[in-house]
């Protein structure tokens, strides 16, 4: 029997063959069948069961035939069908757009996990570090506003994952304002008192 073949009919006017039969021999008969169709190649000396399985197994040569063509067709339907929908989608360039647009999405949300989030008091010292009269206020509402967004930045008009912080906010501190020298905020003074404190433990 063919690969993928799980059955094989017998017909309903092959009974009247059994009927003539003993009972003995149609159950050698019909084990003679399957032990055809799983390929186990029977032989038997036995005259009448020879005789009797010689129409059945041409039929089931006919009939596996036909099931070889019919899959063949249903293969070459079902590749023609699809080439057709991907040439249908690559005419359409909303479809091409949309499924360009998915990608990105899953592109943007697969290092999710290995991004680093730092606390908000790492963040400011980072940011005081770099620019130590910079507006403390600002530098909160911009780590919020990241955090908001899903720890990304908008850049044309898109959502894009920030994966170095430190490279982000560097290129940020020259766009958030400045404070006067005299006036110093307590974040900044708060700074000021750890680095002392630890310069002086060194």
């Amino acid at each position: 029997m063919a690969k993928d073949k799980k059955g094989f009919i017998l017909y309903a006017d092959q009974k009247a063959l059994f009927d003539q039969l003993p009972n003995e021999k149609a159950g050698e008969l019909i084990k003679h069948i399957f032990s055809y169709v799983n390929d186990e190649n029977p032989i038997t000396e036995d005259l009448i069961i020879n005789l009797a399985f010689t129409p059945i197994k041409q039929q089931l040569k006919r009939d596996l035939v036909k099931f070889e063509e019919t899959k063949e067709k249903r293969s070459e339907a079902g590749k023609a069908g699809a080439n057709k929908r991907w040439q249908n989608i690559a005419n359409d360039s909303k479809r091409i757009s949309t499924i360009a647009k998915i990608a990105d999405n899953v592109n943007d949300n697969v290092n999710v996990k290995d991004i680093n989030i730092p606390s908000i008091d790492e963040f400011l010292a980072y940011a005081l570090s770099k620019e130590p009269n910079i507006n403390t206020n600002e530098v909160k509402l911009k780590y919020e506003s990241w955090l908001v967004n899903d720890w990304s930045v908008i850049r044309n008009n898109k959502n894009i994952k920030i994966k170095n912080w430190k490279s982000t906010l560097l290129n940020t501190i020259p766009y958030i304002s400045k404070i006067q020298k005299q006036v110093k905020s307590l974040d900044q003074q708060l700074y000021e008192n750890v680095m002392k404190q630890m310069n002086a433990n060194k």
